[in-house]
């Protein structure tokens, strides 16, 4: 496997100083899918609350089936449990943002060759409990006790 692909296998490379410019091919295409959609939001076209959510709806729509199916879910979950969230693409993943800010973001296991898709909290979410917390859960699947903690989180980010 080509060591740009792999961001494990590319540090892992630098490390034994081999070529690594810092960022793997997964990582450059996040970010020039942020540029785009920084671009999206200055060309002085207004996006409705609907553009955005089409979009997301459209990204969730082209991750594999495992993904895809938990992303759906965690969309209703985050919708139903702050619908003053404005669904929007960051980086190119789904993301839920409050005043422009995102809050919290899905990250599908295919984005960074992780093993599972990642249910993650910017921090501005404002979950600390503490000295320490979590700020990204792995998701490989969801239950009904699983659904009532991501709801509980998602309201305390919004609140």
């Amino acid at each position: 496997m080509d060591d740009t692909k792999d961001p494990k296998a590319a540090k892992k490379a630098a490390a034994k100083g081999g070529a690594y410019d810092g960022f793997t091919d997964d990582e450059r295409a996040a970010m020039k899918e942020h540029a785009q959609e920084l671009k999206a939001t200055r060309t002085g076209k207004r996006r409705t609350k609907a553009d955005t959510e089409a979009a997301v709806l459209e990204k969730i729509a082209e991750m594999p089936d495992e993904d895809r199916v938990i992303a759906e879910r965690l969309h209703t979950l985050i919708k139903e449990n702050a619908p003053e969230l404005t669904p929007k693409l960051w980086y190119g993943m789904p993301a839920y943002a409050k005043n422009g800010k995102v809050l919290c973001f899905v990250q599908a296991a295919a984005k960074f060759s992780s093993r599972y898709l990642t249910l993650g909290f910017d921090d501005s979410a404002r979950l600390d409990d503490g000295t320490l917390w979590p700020t990204a859960f792995a998701v490989t699947e969801l239950t009904a006790a699983h659904e009532k903690t991501i709801a509980a989180l998602v309201r305390k980010a919004a609140g």
